[in-house]
């Protein structure tokens, strides 16, 4: 998960864009406190703040107050009602959203007030309006990072293309959406780190559907190809560098190193392509996403051929001790008896004794 420093910080204002018209948010007071900052995408309900622990509270996140926590404040003694109100806009919140359409309580409505603190109103229920600002938080808090680069979905599994400029990512995404699969972004890809380690690429805004051809120009893959050649988002699965070839450098030839590649701090499998004249590289892609899809789903041919070696050559040691002459017992008590002959012949007081009697 992204700890709290790698979100990208954002405030109220944000949630009052066009992005959640479906709630149809009303600010109700504290206009001036829009500039607040959001500093996690996940919302809060304040139940048990406004019971008394207010250690639940996480600082600066949006909270939401439904039609359970009206009620309780409402059975509290008047006193006790406007402490607790008092203590809770108190703390570092964001902003309130009160959902179903109720009224706030107005020693809510003049506490945020007073405070400066964002109150803002939802026709919605509190499930709806907490998936829905959950999700654009998300989306914009999101960590990110452009990278010069490619990216295409290739039998569902989403490849990222790396290399030097001019080595030829355009032409193999070129090749690759011609073989039928489908492009996401060329040039500049968009990654977000999303929940669990999820990285989604994007393509910018831009940039969308859009291919730079040397000798060609700018192109739009989605008119020369139709609507099914492209996609706009799609998680990372596997990344592979394209590379000058050059004499002597070593490359993985089995398959079984398994490199990694980091972006955003998540892990992502490794594929080093040498770009030599007369590679197919498109159809390397190709074979190197099938691959990765067989280990996604148990089998990894790499290693399998390598347990085949193994079992091979354990197979014939085995069958090399079998082959040895069984020896009998008198075959090993003679060379025994010869054994012991030779070393009584090479003791040195022996030796000696027979070249004086010679």
């Amino acid at each position: 998960m992204p700890s709290e420093e790698d979100y990208v910080q954002t405030t109220v204002r944000a949630l009052l864009t066009t992005e959640l018209d479906d709630l149809a948010l009303k600010l109700i007071t504290g206009d001036d406190g829009l500039d607040r900052i959001i500093m996690r995408p996940r919302v809060q309900k304040p139940g048990l703040a406004f019971a008394g622990y207010y250690e639940y509270i996480k600082p600066w996140r949006v909270q939401i107050i439904g039609e359970s926590e009206i009620k309780y404040l409402q059975s509290l003694p008047p006193r006790l009602r406007e402490k607790r109100v008092r203590d809770v806009t108190a703390l570092d919140v964001s902003c309130f959203i009160v959902t179903k359409g109720i009224a706030p309580l107005e020693e809510f409505r003049h506490e945020c007030e007073k405070r400066s603190v964002p109150l803002l109103s939802t026709p919605n229920m509190s499930s709806t309006s907490i998936t829905r600002v959950s999700y654009i938080l998300e989306e914009t808090m999101a960590p990110r990072i452009t990278m010069h680069s490619g990216l295409l979905d290739v039998y569902g599994i989403g490849v990222l293309l790396l290399g030097d400029s001019g080595i030829g990512k355009s032409e193999c995404a070129l090749d690759l959406v011609y073989r039928g699969h489908r492009l996401i972004a060329d040039d500049m890809v968009v990654i977000k780190r999303h929940p669990n380690d999820v990285l989604l690429g994007y393509s910018n805004d831009l940039l969308r559907h859009h291919m730079e051809l040397r000798g060609i120009g700018i192109i739009d893959i989605k008119d020369l190809f139709g609507v099914a050649s492209t996609r706009d988002v799609k998680p990372i699965d596997l990344v592979v560098k394209l590379e000058k070839w050059v004499e002597g450098t070593e490359y993985d030839r089995l398959g079984i190193a398994g490199e990694t590649f980091e972006m955003l701090n998540v892990q992502k499998p490794y594929v080093r392509l040498p770009v030599a004249s007369g590679r197919n590289l498109a159809l390397l892609v190709e074979i190197a996403a099938r691959n990765h899809l067989m280990k996604l789903q148990g089998y990894d041919s790499a290693r399998a051929f390598a347990q085949k070696i193994d079992e091979h050559i354990a197979a014939q040691a085995n069958g090399a001790s079998e082959q040895l002459p069984q020896v009998t017992r008198d075959a090993a008590a003679s060379s025994e008896l010869r054994s012991n002959t030779t070393r009584m012949m090479m003791n040195p007081d022996t030796l000696n004794r027979l070249r004086r009697q010679r």
